[in-house]
């Protein structure tokens, strides 16, 4: 079991040192030697787990998607909270800059794939609930939005790297989310949704549960 661990953990470690160096380089330039001495393991230990590069990106990717966070009374308040959480965690997150950079590379994609598709995915499952729910507008096609809010997202979060490093990301993705939900939510369900710039670090914080008492 010990040994088990050991392996969980240094598989996350060799995750997120290829996420540090690929979203700090890109994956043409990212080397393997970088995300060596990044995650302090051993090349044998590293090609353990992913045999190549291109496996590495594959990897950082297939985590992307794994955001959903608590379930919400209403189901349109879930896909504002997958924006906003993201949104939060990109400024920490190593994983989700890189899986940011990788699916937006038009060279490097075509040998690793993509996390768009897995976002569109989710997406589409929870704005299809709404819908069954009534809380969307008649006229919603459920992957149409999810694709729609996706590939929105992505512009704001590049617009957001480029102009100020991602320091205004959260307040970016709230404008979006405010004006774009009047086209998809309900007028009673509209009123109640919370796309507030804070809102994906409330909720980390109720998922982590409070900070420990200082002693």
């Amino acid at each position: 079991m010990a040994q088990q661990e050991r392996a969980v953990r240094t598989r996350r470690a060799v995750l997120e040192a290829a996420a540090t160096v690929f979203a700090d380089h890109g994956y043409s330039a990212a080397r393997v030697a970088d995300i060596l001495k990044t995650a302090g393991v051993t090349k044998g230990a590293l090609y353990f787990h992913f045999d190549s590069k291109e496996a590495l990106a594959r990897g950082v990717l297939e985590v992307q998607a794994d955001q959903r966070g608590p379930e919400q009374e209403i189901k349109l308040q879930e896909m504002v909270d997958v924006a906003m959480s993201v949104a939060h965690r990109l400024m920490h997150d190593p994983i989700l800059r890189a899986g940011a950079r990788l699916s937006a590379d038009p060279v490097g994609r075509s040998q690793y794939g993509s996390a768009w598709p897995l976002w569109v995915d989710l997406l589409t499952e929870i704005v299809s609930e709404a819908h069954q729910r009534g809380e969307t507008l008649s006229h919603v096609v459920p992957r149409e939005v999810a694709e729609m809010v996706v590939s929105a997202f992505n512009g704001v979060q590049l617009y957001a790297q480029l102009e100020t490093d991602l320091q205004d990301v959260e307040h970016r993705v709230s404008v979006l989310m405010k004006h774009l939900l009047p086209s998809i939510a309900s007028p009673a369900v509209l009123m109640r949704l919370d796309v507030a710039p804070d809102r994906g670090a409330r909720l980390l914080r109720e998922v982590d549960g409070p900070a420990p008492a200082l002693v």
